[in-house]
């Protein structure tokens, strides 16, 4: 089986028998149209047996606040850490509000000159944003407990009056979303691609399979972060909720998260499982696959639909290179972009119990990347077929949405949203 823990995962001992603050965990990025309602849902603590599952005493925000693991900075140094917020620093935004480059030093994180120490990622919220403060002490409590190699690092944050702010290790070479459907001189090829999959299902994996899992709720390309070596981190814990424990399948909540992502029982009946973020993680391999969103509107017909328009082509090996990312230029390996499809088809099954767990996925994954199937190229009449067969106007649209710059720690115009 993959191996999702890693060497540097933990959950740390103090807070580990509990996962869920007890909170609403409303959308931490919405659509400018959508309307915003909260639900509080209890959750369950500890793996145990049906009859002793018991309520647990949701975190004061106090306790989530003195976390050991973060620090909490004075709204100043944030000014001094961004140069007062100027424009020239600022790297993202989104409905939230704003992600700015700061610096600091390495040792004593306090505020340094540009250029020296340690650079970070500031979000700044919009006090008249969609994420409000429960949504941001939700980030607080999951990325204040939870630390491993493939989720972006919580390194403090910043409550003063009105201001909530969040510090995050910088991603340098931003989102997958970025990477796969904004314009630029270099597609990401096969390998990498597999490696962020790869790194992306290990982040899913720690978190359901966690002694208190956690269902991560907004698993899309947005919402992946890459460092300098390509390594996928999960960002943006605002809409996590604790996961089923005992004998339990799913828990009862809110629908939220984000339109072509969602899987569909969840949007349903509101029934959320570690299942729903398998069927997000389907999606995302597709757009992997195929360079192409999850949604586009700038498509016709079908084609708007990324599951929808790639589902009759992934069952047959002579077809899968007709939803293939044409950007790749046939430089992948037909029998692992085959294998991958296959996989995806599994992970989007309509039935969420014949789903595969994370860890099955990533075992898969891992097998695929060290086989001679993984990485060896098509054939140069492969290659040929694939340029000659996709070149159809319709298949390179391209939305114009503005999108967000590439280092933001949280870059999206992808918003969640309540589903309907």
């Amino acid at each position: 089986m993959g191996n999702c823990l890693g060497s540097s995962a933990r959950v740390d001992t103090a807070q580990s028998s509990r996962v869920g603050s007890g909170i609403s965990k409303n959308s931490s990025k919405t659509s400018r149209s959508s309307a915003r309602s909260s639900l509080t849902i209890p959750s369950y603590s500890e793996k145990s047996n049906a009859s002793s599952l018991s309520l647990p005493t949701p975190r004061s925000e106090g306790e989530i606040l003195s976390s050991p693991n973060l620090k909490a900075f004075s709204f100043n140094e944030m000014k001094n850490a961004t140069r007062n917020f100027r424009q020239d620093s600022l790297i993202g935004e989104g409905g939230f509000g704003f992600v700015y480059k700061g610096w600091m030093d390495e040792n004593t994180l306090m505020p340094s000159k540009p250029g020296t120490g340690m650079v970070v990622a500031v979000k700044k919220l919009k006090p008249e944003g969609f994420q409000g403060h429960k949504e941001w002490l939700t980030e607080v409590d999951y990325l204040g407990e939870l630390h491993h190699p493939n989720l972006v690092k919580l390194i403090g944050y910043c409550l003063e009056g009105e201001n909530r702010l969040l510090v995050y290790e910088y991603m340098p070479k931003g989102s997958l979303e970025n990477h796969l459907f904004r314009r630029g001189p270099q597609p990401l090829p096969w390998a990498v691609r597999l490696k962020v999959a790869i790194g992306a299902a290990r982040g899913l994996c720690f978190l359901h399979d966690a002694n208190s899992p956690v269902i991560y709720r907004d698993f899309k390309a947005s919402n992946i972060l890459l460092d300098v070596e390509y390594s996928a981190k999960l960002s943006d814990f605002g809409l996590a909720k604790a996961g089923p424990t005992g004998d339990r399948t799913h828990v009862s909540t809110q629908v939220m998260g984000t339109h072509g992502y969602a899987a569909p029982e969840y949007v349903a009946t509101g029934r959320l499982s570690a299942k729903s973020d398998v069927y997000s993680f389907g999606v995302v391999l597709l757009e992997l696959l195929s360079g192409r969103r999850a949604l586009d509107n700038t498509k016709v017909g079908v084609e708007q639909n990324l599951v929808e328009w790639a589902k009759p082509y992934l069952g047959d090996k002579r077809k899968v290179f007709r939803i293939m990312d044409t950007k790749l230029e046939g430089q992948y390996p037909q029998k692992g972009a085959h294998a991958a499809a296959t996989l995806a088809v599994r992970c989007l099954n309509m039935d969420a119990k014949s789903r595969p767990k994370m860890s099955e996925v990533l075992a898969t994954l891992e097998q695929l990347e060290n086989s001679k199937d993984g990485t060896r190229h098509s054939p140069p009449e492969q290659q040929g077929l694939q340029r000659t067969t996709m070149k159809s106007p319709l298949r390179h649209a391209r939305s114009p949405m503005n999108m967000t710059p590439c280092a933001s720690p949280l870059p999206s115009h992808q918003h969640s949203v309540p589903v309907h």
